[in-house]
């Protein structure tokens, strides 16, 4: 059982809107779903479908704002993964090698080249005096860069620039700046035929369009490194480089390059909107495919799989469900779906089904329940804390605290089964809505990717509180993710109905790790094995600090209230992988180890999908 009511969506009431509805005896929820799914927002009619639930929905002052922005906000996945490229790493890091610097370089000054060609052709285009004087300004920073780019071939004393054909990368990247800006875009006149100024400016906006993402993408990553380099701790061998994309001048030229981009979009129509949308996001593609195309000969701690061998190492991915994968806390939908079904307190039973409570009882009963469950739940919390915080991580004291939060669940279960609120539930029901939940932003796409490596040698284990297997299971069953192993608490059903009793397979901290430690045994010795495990909640903690790599998705406090009084850090992974990045040497081993006491966060799976399996 969780904390039911600590996701802000207000289910009672969602659901509540369901009940005035049906006139029959039981209301099917595959027709409710069907009538009503308006009022289910964590619900879908394509299960395949996903939340933007790792990113917030947009605040009204973000809507008011222009398109660039909304593009950023949409398209803000990739720049995690930009960031999180070997590249990057070892940029921010300091350790890049040299030559891969010099290399890098020679090509920026191919792709600089053509961005300031681009601008040029832009200013051509644009049919407003304000507009060509800004990009004209625009242009101007581009050279400054390329005299930044030159102050380094002055140190090295050679032009690789001239030396360096453009790779295939940038290549792509720059062909297609060029083509965007002379107007070979999909639904535009060809070069020589844009007879109106209106037609010219449209190609103005398409252009920067596809300029606009590079000049924020690189501001946002020189903030980050920027975050990263300590004032007192020596010279960063790329500091010239990080202190440019990181400075209010640049900031300024990438806000500017925006607000022409929404000045110039603004009456543009729906159908063109889109065009910028998809020049936009194919910008940010190539950007990422600019930075790994970059060569590296050095070990590099990202992706994960670089070093995975799998011939010799097995890779064990352990994820929880409620709240790091799913939107929505299991146990509410569950009640939820018991109480829209249930029965009117005016409406007969037929002596064929299962005796229940009304929806009206069911509703008090699980109000009290819940509130109950909450306010023990705290108390369970403040009493297994430590009365000073440990100063070093000690997971034998964590464990025997924990042990305490075990018998806590064991009571609040119990409650829930006798209370009979789980009655009556249609495994029909339960399967149609795990099938339409909607579950993290590209949770289903990572998890899809590891199982679909046939040549990766890893499998997914999901460790759960969940009351229902059957849930689980069904919201992963469209694809390949059937095949998923699922270690969960399973309802007892009696011809297709729940009978409201639970099989009890999984219920505490206690019970996850050693359910993680059992399926560990089961894989032998013959390979190395290399875990991670994903959780955001208290009951995750045992198995976050058992796996070799424990990431922790979403802002638990009491996880990390718990969590830090016993001596567990919290380090955001990026920075904690530019530190190891910094610390790692061709044939290190042990560079990931359990029980380290340090756990990382992330704020969304697009991190953990570009730290384990890169772009």
């Amino acid at each position: 059982m969780r904390l039911l009511f600590s996701y802000p969506i207000k289910i009672s009431f969602l659901f509540s809107n369901l009940l005035s509805s049906s006139n029959s005896l039981r209301l099917g929820l595959s027709d409710s779903l069907r009538s009503h799914r308006d009022f289910f927002p964590f619900l879908t009619t394509q299960s395949s479908s996903l939340s933007m639930a790792a990113i917030p929905p947009l605040s009204p002052s973000v809507v008011e704002e222009g398109l660039a922005r909304k593009l950023w906000i949409k398209f803000r996945r990739e720049s995690i993964f930009a960031m999180y490229t070997p590249f990057s790493v070892c940029l921010a890091s300091g350790n890049l090698k040299i030559e891969t610097f010099r290399h890098y370089i020679a090509q920026d000054v191919h792709f600089l080249k053509a961005f300031a060609q681009a601008y040029e052709l832009a200013e051509e285009c644009a049919d407003d005096d304000d507009a060509k004087l800004s990009i004209t300004e625009l242009r101007k920073g581009v050279l400054e860069e390329l005299k930044m780019h030159n102050s380094f071939v002055q140190e090295w004393g050679t032009d690789l620039a001239k030396e360096v054909n453009n790779n295939s990368a940038t290549l792509k990247y720059t062909d297609f700046l060029l083509a965007t800006a002379s107007g070979k875009v999909e639904g535009v006149k060809g070069p020589g035929k844009l007879a109106t100024p209106f037609e010219r400016t449209k190609v103005a906006a398409y252009t920067l369009g596809a300029m606009s993402p590079c000049m924020r993408l690189y501001g946002f990553l020189g903030k980050e490194f920027q975050a990263l380099v300590n004032p007192n701790g020596g010279d960063h061998p790329y500091k010239k480089w990080i202190d440019n994309y990181s400075s209010k001048s640049f900031h300024a030229a990438a806000l500017q390059t925006e607000d022409l981009l929404d000045k110039l979009s603004v009456s543009l129509t729906g159908e063109e909107l889109s065009i910028i949308e998809k020049l936009y996001h194919q910008a940010m593609k190539l950007e990422i495919d600019f930075f790994c195309a970059q060569p590296l000969a050095q070990p590099t701690v990202v992706p994960l799989i670089k070093e995975h061998n799998p011939e010799e190492d097995h890779l064990i991915l352990f994820s929880d469900f409620d709240l790091t994968c799913t939107v929505v806390d299991s146990s509410a939908i569950l009640a939820e779906i018991a109480i829209v079904t249930a029965p009117k307190s005016d409406q007969n039973q037929p002596e064929c089904q299962l005796s229940r409570m009304s929806s009206a009882e069911l509703r008090n009963t699980w109000g009290l329940i819940s509130g109950q469950y909450t306010e023990e739940y705290e108390q369970c919390i403040e009493s297994i804390l430590p009365s000073k915080e440990v100063k070093e991580f000690n997971y034998e004291a964590l464990h025997k605290a924990l042990q305490q939060l075990s018998d806590f669940e064991k009571r609040a279960n119990s409650r829930v089964i006798k209370s009979g609120v789980l009655k009556g539930i249609s495994l029909e029901d339960i399967k149609r809505a795990g099938e339409r939940l909607i579950l993290q932003d590209g949770c289903t796409s990572f998890l899809q990717k590891i199982v679909m490596n046939e040549n990766l040698n890893a499998n997914v284990h999901v460790l759960s509180y969940c009351w229902c297997g059957d849930l689980i299971r069904s919201s992963f069953s469209s694809g390949v993710l059937n095949v998923l192993d699922v270690h969960a608490n399973e309802f007892v059903f009696k011809e297709s109905i729940s009978t409201g009793e639970i099989v009890i397979k999984v219920e505490s901290p206690v019970d996850k790790v050693q359910a993680y430690n059992n399926i560990l045994e089961k894989y032998g010795n013959d390979r190395k094995k290399r875990t991670v495990y994903v959780g955001d909640s208290v009951g995750d903690l045992l198995c976050l600090l058992e796996a070799d790599i424990g990431i922790v998705i979403g802002s638990s406090s009491s996880l990390r209230r718990i969590g830090s009084q016993f001596g567990v850090s919290f380090v955001p992974l990026f920075p904690g992988l530019v530190k190891k990045q910094k610390e790692y040497v061709e044939g290190s081993s042990g560079i990931w180890k359990g029980r380290s006491g340090i756990l990382y966060t992330v704020s969304s799976w697009a991190e953990v999908q570009a730290f384990i399996l890169g772009w």
